[in-house]
This record gives C-alpha cells, sequence and structure tokens, in this order.
C-alpha cells in the first residue's frame, strides 16, 4: 500500500499542480534513512537547482525525471504520503523529506511509518529494468501471462505480488483480480486451465482500472491510510468485493467472505467462488 492506481493517482495529482517544470531550491532530509544509497548531505547537494523534466509511474514508484538526466525515485511503501504545500505552511512530525521549490512551493513527504525511500539515479540506473510489464500497457499480454503462469510452481498470490513478474499490484488488487477470476490465491500457477489464464488476465486491469477510476482505496481515517496529494481519500473501498471483507457475503454467491494467510500476507477469498483445485 499504495498499490498502482493510488500511485498513479498522486502522479496525476502532481501533473495537474503543474510541478513539472519546477526548480529544487533546497531539500532538507529530518529521517536520514528515508534516502537509499547516499548521505542526506549528499543526496540534498546534488538536487540543488535540478529541473523537474516530468512526473510518471512505474510499478509502485513515483518517477521525477530531472534535467540533469538523473531521476528520483519515491516508493511511499507502507505509509507514505505526500503533500504540496507553501512554503510557510507549518510542519509536521511525521514529514521526513522536504522538496523546496523556486516558485515558493514545497513537496514534503509524510510517513508515520518510515519506510517510505527515495533514491536518486543515474541514466542507466537497473532498479526500473528489473520491473515487470505494467499491467494497463499494451505489454501486458495474455500470450506474456502464459508463458508465465506455464512456466512456474508457485502460488497465485506471492507470484502475482512479485514485482519482476507484474509491476504495480499489492494485495488489495491481488485478491480483487483472484476473486474475479474465481481462482483460489493457493493454485499453483502452473495447474491453470487456458480458460482460467484468460480470466485472470481480463481480471487484472478491470480491477486496476475500477481502482484508478475510484481514485484509488483508502481502508480508514488513521494517519497511515491513503490520501492523494490534493488531500482526497479514494473510494474504491466501497467497490472491493473481498478485500477486508471477512464475514460479509460474496457479491457473487452470497457465501461469508473468508480472511487466510497465503505467504505470509493476510488474503481475503470467497470459500465457494474460489474452491481450491488440484
Amino acid at each position: 500500500m499504495p498499490e498502482l492506481p493510488e500511485v498513479q493517482t498522486i502522479v496525476n495529482d502532481l501533473i495537474e499542480a503543474n510541478l513539472a517544470g519546477s526548480t529544487i531550491r533546497a531539500v532538507r532530509v529530518n529521517w536520514p534513512r528515508s534516502v537509499a544509497g547516499m548521505s542526506p548531505a549528499a543526496f540534498s547537494r546534488r538536487l540543488k537547482g535540478a529541473v523537474v523534466r516530468s512526473i510518471s509511474r512505474r510499478a509502485k514508484y513515483i518517477v521525477f525525471s530531472l534535467g540533469s538526466g538523473r531521476t528520483v525515485l519515491l516508493h511511499l511503501r507502507m505509509s507514505g504520503r505526500l503533500r504540496l504545500v507553501a512554503a510557510g505552511a507549518a510542519p509536521d512530525r511525521h514529514e521526513h523529506v522536504c522538496i523546496a521549490f523556486t516558485d515558493g512551493r514545497e513537496l514534503r513527504l509524510h510517513d508515520t511509518r518510515k519506510f517510505a525511500r527515495l533514491y536518486l539515479c543515474g541514466p542507466d540506473e537497473s532498479i526500473l529494468a528489473a520491473l515487470g510489464p505494467e499491467p494497463l500497457s499494451p505489454d501486458f499480454t495474455l500470450g506474456r501471462l502464459s508463458a508465465m503462469l506455464r512456466t512456474r510452481a508457485r502460488m497465485l498470490k506471492p507470484l502475482l505480488l512479485d514485482q519482476r513478474v507484474i509491476a504495480g499490484l499489492g494485495n488489495i488488487y491481488v485478491d480483487e483480480a483472484l476473486w474475479e477470476a474465481g481462482l483460489h490465491p493457493c493454485r499453483r500457477a502452473r495447474t491453470l486451465s487456458s480458460d482460467e489464464r484468460k480470466r485472470l488476465f481480463d481480471a487484472i486491469p478491470r480491477v486496476l482500472k475500477r481502482g484508478l477510476a475510484n481514485m484509488g482505496t483508502a481502508l480508514g481515517a488513521g494517519e497511515a491510510n491513503f490520501l492523494s496529494v490534493a488531500g482526497r481519500r479514494g473510494t474504491n473501498r466501497q467497490q472491493l468485493r473481498v478485500f477486508r471483507r471477512t464475514g460479509l457475503p460474496c457479491p457473487r454467491c452470497g457465501a461469508a467472505v473468508e480472511r487466510i494467510i497465503v505467504g505470509q500476507r493476510s488474503t481475503h477469498i470467497c470459500p465457494d467462488c474460489q474452491r481450491q483445485h488440484h
């Protein structure tokens, strides 16, 4: 959390705020481990004077492309969120990095759990190259998914969470996609029939597009829950079929939704719609 729809919602907010084209005046790092791979002083020094050329998303990373050819990657992990505020706005004790721009605005990283990470990468950085296909891009095809599933013995849930296999999926949207496809999360990938692979291929983009249309999933009002840069709570929670709906009726068959543990991850299923065959 946040996953593809939430991260894309944040990117959309930053683009709408016309952050691209802004020049970085200074960077303040209050929690040193928020910056990965270099000291906060080096990170701040190298960003000073850089121009943000564009903002995009790759998997769960927010990608700030700089005029220097370098890239800043931000992974929000469990509880990271961004605020774009005027320079004089009151600070918050959970704001661990502040990027100040010459136009008087500041982009602040708020992170109650302190897991979010910033990376300053050169043109040849391999972090993004190791990621799998984007599930909403033309690169994500039935043939590519089928080839991947046919050769893997792993259970579906941990396999779909692996960012090297498919980029951007997390706990929420994997549970939702498996329910849409009628597949048990413990099924071994290579046991799926061609029809089941097609159902999964259709389900993954469907649940992600629904999440995007609802501007992400906010699961509660706590400080660690998702907020867009504009301060909105995504409304996709009302559209979830099984995730965190333990004991409630399955929208398809009426059976009570169950919570199980798969690969050490909390997982939600309909025991009738998602029977574990094979």
